[in-house]
């Protein structure tokens, strides 16, 4: 699908793309229905990430039960000039879920002090996260380049295959490969191999299997941080969709679900009730203790990873881990 350029921002340095198809509006509303109509209900976790959502989500990663973003931080600060040295110059840095991009400005400056120059393509489908992120880094890096991408994954990524870059190195951080079911994930990675040339390299972050004392405060935290972020899908339901639903009678839920080797985030309702959604035309109803699952968040094993990776046409040409090895990244090379 064709990109077409939207603005060039205030910056010479800055380029803003946008999918010439989006209809992000028209998505959101298919899949509310599809999820409320299912049985067992479901939300897609993307869907949290709105301008409250995104800003609720940096709070999350400063809590002290959520290890995930400090602990991948660390490793990163501690490998991002080897990780750097792999590459030579004119390495274009291609960022899927960029978010706010904080652990990425690590790998930004070890690109930059090595390299001298980077042109770095952030790709994120929150274009007031994804614009104020861009200029923020041009503020601070006087010879990175950035054309940002408003786009989801894989519409980016089919554009950027007819570009002619040298060699790519494309980020997908935080453990977000963990949000995808077994399946999915298989199929991202055969979709991003796609695209790839056989210089090009994946940098995959996967959190690792702990205990559920561990885990489990990380998605349910003391301060309810969490919860709000869960909760606050609903909120963009009744702003976007016109949906009444009442945020007291539902309440967040998170646990490990050891068998399948997964966190679950749910919202569940606090009591028999019908929610109404006027952009929808449709009413829902809500059985007491029934819930909305929005999110599944995989853990994994060294040896499982390495399986994946297989399975999707890649092999792990390095891993590195934090002391306590709680988290990976792992540096995927194509199978050609």
């Amino acid at each position: 699908m064709e990109l077409d350029t939207l603005t060039t921002l205030s910056h010479s340095r800055l380029k803003v793309k946008i999918s010439r198809r989006d209809k992000s509006v028209d998505s959101f509303a298919e899949d509310v229905l599809d999820g409320l109509s299912s049985h067992p209900k479901t939300l897609p976790p993307k869907y949290f990430y709105d301008r409250v959502g995104s800003k609720l989500f940096e709070e999350i990663c400063d809590l002290p039960e959520y290890y995930v973003t400090r602990t991948e931080f660390s490793i990163l600060q501690n490998f991002a000039d080897d990780i750097a040295a792999r590459f030579d110059d004119g390495v274009t840095l291609v960022e899927l879920g960029s978010g706010n991009s904080s652990k990425t400005r690590v790998l930004i400056e070890a690109f930059l002090r090595q390299k001298g120059r980077l042109h770095y393509l952030p790709v994120d489908i929150s274009k007031s996260i994804l614009i104020e992120t861009s200029q923020a880094l041009l503020r601070s890096y006087c010879r990175l380049k950035i054309t940002a991408y408003i786009s989801e994954y894989f519409t980016a990524l089919r554009h950027l295959q007819h570009e002619n870059f040298q060699r790519k190195l494309i980020l997908f951080l935080g453990s977000n490969i963990g949000n995808f079911e077994p399946g999915e994930a298989v199929n991202f990675l055969r979709k991003t191999y796609a695209t790839m040339n056989e210089n090009d390299r994946l940098l995959m972050g996967a959190d690792l299997m702990k205990s559920k004392q561990i885990v489990e405060p990380a998605y349910d935290d003391a301060k309810g941080i969490t919860a709000r972020f869960n909760l606050n899908i609903l909120t963009r339901i009744n702003r976007q969709l016109a949906g009444n639903f009442d945020l007291n009678q539902f309440r967040h839920k998170a646990f490990l679900n050891e068998a399948l080797g997964r966190i679950e985030m749910h919202i569940e309702s606090r009591r028999q009730q019908v929610v109404t959604i006027e952009g929808l035309q449709e009413q829902f109803m809500f059985a007491k203790g029934e819930t909305i699952q929005t999110e599944n968040s995989y853990k994994f094993t060294l040896p499982g990873l390495k399986k994946l990776a297989a399975r999707g046409g890649f092999e792990i040409e390095k891993t590195w881990l934090d002391s306590r090895k709680w988290f990976s990244l792992n540096l995927l090379k194509p199978i050609m």
